[in-house]
């Protein structure tokens, strides 16, 4: 291949596409979460994430599964968890069977938080999609959005 491949053009072209289409939709979704919940983007995956854990065997993540759930480093996913935890959103404890281990829970006022900002994310979602929607370029990634079923 080389540089003027048109296969190669074409895969890029791919890409810059759906990076832009990751980026509108962020952007859009983090202006409504800040201004009406003073969360991130990044703030509100993670309580969404820690809120889908469980009690039962292999219900609570280890930090390096937390941090490819919200596509963060671990250093930056516990610098997240901090910050939580200090406007108190999360707790941490250690992990009864393993000492080493360290596992993160929302709290009350997390899911509180949690609860109010989830119709602000959906509907931001939905907004950011229409919108790209009506660009002939990101409309196929659209699509293939909508289309795509994630089992819980």
């Amino acid at each position: 291949m080389t540089a003027t491949d048109p296969a190669l053009t074409a895969l890029a072209q791919g890409w810059c596409a759906l990076s832009l289409l990751h980026g509108r939709i962020d952007t859009h979704i983090e202006r409504a979460l800040q201004s009406g919940h003073g969360l991130s983007v990044r703030e509100y995956s993670l309580l969404d994430v820690l809120n889908r854990q469980h009690n039962g065997p292999g219900g609570h993540l280890q930090m390096k599964q937390v941090a490819d759930a919200v596509v963060l480093s671990q250093s930056a996913t516990t610098r997240l968890v901090t910050r939580l935890e200090d406007r108190g959103l999360l707790t941490r404890y250690l992990c009864d069977t393993d000492r080493r281990g360290i596992y993160t829970d929302v709290t009350e006022s997390g899911l509180a938080l949690l609860s109010d900002a989830r119709p602000t994310n959906d509907r931001a979602l939905r907004e950011a999609l229409d919108e790209a929607a009506k660009n002939p370029e990101l409309a196929p990634l659209v699509r293939a959005v909508e289309a795509l079923h994630i089992p819980a």
